[in-house]
């Protein structure tokens, strides 16, 4: 589990019985579309450039999310290049006293100009 206790989650979901599996649990492409809109959060903070998701490198789910839990989505920048952004993501919940590390990913996002083709970062405040 990443050390949350410091940190304001990118986003915070309550997930609902519309978004589960066949097992009653949540359905993991409801989580990877929000670890998608998490990771494009934290990249806004770099910059406010148009972005495409290029790369989910590594998806690992810990724990069966539960109906009604609120999932905490905290995120990192890891890597900024020419033309990309790195993040990775946590994905915890809180159940009673203790937070529970669910899944976590790497993402990689490029700028891209008007055409869709790759453009340099530009990075706020330069």
């Amino acid at each position: 589990m990443s050390d949350s206790s410091h940190r304001d989650p990118a986003i915070r979901v309550v997930l609902l019985p519309r978004d589960t599996n066949k097992h009653g649990t949540i359905f993991g492409g409801i989580i990877l579309s929000y670890i998608d809109l998490a990771g494009a959060a934290e990249v806004q903070k770099n910059t406010r450039q148009r972005i495409v998701t290029v790369a989910v490198k590594e998806v690992i789910f810990k724990a069966p999310v539960l109906v009604g839990e609120v999932v905490s989505f905290y995120t990192r920048t890891t890597k900024i290049g020419n033309t990309s952004i790195s993040v990775h993501v946590d994905v915890e919940v809180q159940r009673g006293n203790e937070r529970i590390a669910v899944t976590s990913a790497d993402m990689t996002f490029v700028c891209v100009d008007e055409h869709g083709h790759p453009t340099q970062v530009i990075r706020i405040g330069t």
